[in-house]
């Protein structure tokens, strides 16, 4: 066994002593890692305060420092949660989900044999929903894999390995990948997308994100037109003080096909947009979505320095 498999495995047992702990422990766990950050106006905290004044501008001073509370507290939760997610059996993990109607339309998506997109923003439990449509079909996921080898294999393990029998492939975001993606929605594959993270230059177009231009992947678009795969946005929303989340699935908004890249980022983003106005607290802005910005743009890179 390699030093990074053994360092992996070492990080996965400890995954899954913490996942033994009662939701109570899990929850106060990442409570008392939201204070933590607040109270020492960590890296993450300045990062969520930071992105929640792109997104939010015309809120109050106070209304955007709650909201910004409750942000660091449902990443802190998810943070936990997800370790037990990742190291029990799949059953435990869906035993906390109830499906919205919107899963009709998955349903039908998979019926119809044309290939299916799911577009999974950073919104909600975006691990709890892997572990639902591995339990629906079998499915690949496209990811940027972490410059350390020891989190790649970790990360690996816990999400190919742990109770999908396999229904997983992770695929890496580099040229073969992407062909294995088509490849895949030809043969009416299902492909799992997070959609909100900034591609390469090169790789994107600058589209409008609540408002101020972010650097947006078109490779949906590009799957979705040439492929005729349907499209459809799906999260895992936290429900209270949990253990209990809603699925939901909707249809991505009208132009996300077109063979006009901008056209297509645009609808993409509009729709990330909607869905985390419901519940804009479970939305990641610890991630520094707009710290590229187009050339002699006023912004700069709105999180330098105070965010680094």
């Amino acid at each position: 066994m390699s030093k990074g498999s053994t360092s992996a495995f070492l990080l996965f047992l400890l995954a899954r002593l913490i996942g033994l702990l009662p939701w109570s422990a899990l929850r106060a766990l990442g409570d008392a890692m939201a204070r933590f950050w607040r109270r020492r106006n960590a890296r993450e905290s300045r990062v969520a305060m930071r992105g929640l004044e792109l997104a939010y501008p015309e809120l109050p001073a106070d209304a955007r420092a709650a909201l910004h509370e409750a942000a660091l507290k449902s990443t802190g939760r998810q943070t936990f949660e997800t370790l037990r997610i990742w190291t029990r059996p799949a059953t435990d993990s869906l035993s906390m989900l109830d499906e919205g109607p919107g899963v009709a339309l998955f349903d039908a998506a998979l019926a119809s044999g044309r290939g299916l997109i799911v577009a999974a923003p950073h919104h909600g439990n975006w691990e709890l929903l892997n572990r639902w449509l591995a339990s629906r079909t079998p499915l690949a996921i496209l990811y940027a894999p972490p410059e350390s080898p020891t989190v790649d294999a970790f990360l690996r393990r816990v999400r190919e390995s742990q109770g999908d029998d396999g229904r997983v492939e992770q695929v890496r975001a580099e040229g073969i990948g992407i062909r294995q993606l088509f490849k895949r929605l030809q043969a009416g594959g299902v492909v799992g997308i997070l959609p909100d993270q900034q591609p390469k230059q090169g790789d994107g177009v600058w589209a409008p994100f609540f408002g101020v231009p972010a650097l947006t992947m078109t490779l949906i678009g590009r799957l979705a037109e040439r492929t005729r795969a349907e499209v459809l946005y799906a999260w895992c929303e936290r429900q209270g003080n949990g253990p209990r989340f809603t699925l939901h699935v909707e249809p991505a908004p009208p132009g996300i096909a077109s063979s006009d890249a901008l056209i297509s980022a645009s609808a993409l983003n509009a729709g990330i947009e909607a869905l985390v106005r419901r519940a804009p607290a479970q939305y990641q802005w610890t991630y520094k979505r707009w710290s590229q910005q187009p050339e002699g743009s006023p912004l700069g890179n709105p999180y330098w320095p105070d965010c680094y």
